[in-house]
């Protein structure tokens, strides 16, 4: 029986939940990776990952620099090979705001139906969103791998603050500290516990009995390249941020102008992070330089560039 059948008639990718087929799902947490061209990011977000939890769902997205082969690399290495599981989707996924809303929520192009069937594949009790720039510290990584059996008798939703890391060189970065960029990632696998269409993007639902647990900063870092250049689009095409719902989007963007510019310091909420000679400032940064630092690491709640925009 078929839970969500696609728009496109497509019997591939119609999703089916465990509890519909009948499948028990084991006590465990499972990572789901939605990735494209990620093959940069993945051996430092990886591995971190695959110590704390039971299973790891790579699901690549028509990626062209090889990520699904980087993915399987590094699970062999990290001896975890048992615990990893590879999957291709080959449709183009409607991009959040307008492609999104304009995109109905059961097709293939869809974020919404994207990620049910992403996470429709999983076969454990607990499930973790997770994006393939994202890496944990070893704290991170400690307390990912004890939740993942505390969770077990309840039902429990985990929310975890992120802070991205923009990589200028091997050696330099600049860590933003401005938000707590706060999201929930861990959720109980159920059926009030699936994705729906919201306005500008999927929404999983939580339901009313759920209970909440908010993890502390310093836990993962968002890595972002200087030299990917990933708002390049935005800079030729032009944004207009005056009255977005997006307030992370515009300081990401706002955050990159800066670096480009010469006004990091400027800018506010920004900490430049040097890495000892020899040392990846990413490593440098979860391993040693986060460990380091007095809580909390954020104490703004909105930046003055974002209040001074604040839709009326």
């Amino acid at each position: 029986m078929v839970d969500i059948p696609s728009l496109e008639g497509l019997s591939d990718y119609d999703v089916t939940w465990p509890w519909t087929s009948g499948e028990a799902l084991a006590p465990g947490l499972t990572c789901v990776f939605r990735v494209r061209n990620e093959a940069r990011n993945l051996p430092w977000v990886l591995p971190p990952i695959l110590s704390a939890v039971q299973h790891v769902l790579v699901v690549d997205n028509g990626s062209d620099d090889g990520t699904p082969e980087v993915a399987q690399r590094v699970a062999e290495q990290c001896g975890a090979s048992d615990r990893f599981t590879l999957l291709h989707y080959p449709h183009a996924v409607a991009r959040a705001g307008s492609e999104h809303l304009a995109t109905p929520a059961t097709s293939v192009h869809s974020l919404t139906h994207f990620y049910n069937w992403c996470f429709s594949h999983v076969r454990t009790t607990y499930s973790m969103k997770w994006d393939g720039d994202m890496v944990l510290t070893p704290e991170g990584a400690s307390i990912l791998r004890d939740l993942s059996w505390q969770l077990q008798p309840t039902r429990t939703v985990v929310a975890m603050p992120r802070h991205p890391l923009t990589v200028v060189d091997e050696s330099t970065g600049w860590l933003d500290l401005s938000l707590r960029f706060l999201e929930p990632w861990v959720y109980p696998m159920g059926p009030d516990t699936t994705f729906v269409k919201a306005f500008d993007w999927e929404l999983r639902e939580q339901p009313a009995s759920a209970e909440r647990l908010v993890l502390q900063q310093g836990l993962v870092v968002e890595v972002k390249w200087l030299d990917a250049d990933e708002y390049a689009h935005w800079r030729r095409d032009g944004v207009d941020f005056t009255n977005t719902r997006l307030y992370r989007k515009l300081r990401e963007f706002e955050v990159d102008e800066a670096i480009r510019t010469g006004r990091a310091e400027q800018l506010g909420g920004l900490v430049r992070v040097d890495a000892p000679a020899g040392e990846h400032v990413i490593d440098y940064v979860t391993r040693t330089w986060l460990r380091q630092q007095p809580r909390p690491l954020v104490t703004h709640s909105l930046p003055a560039a974002l209040r001074e925009r604040r839709p009326r």
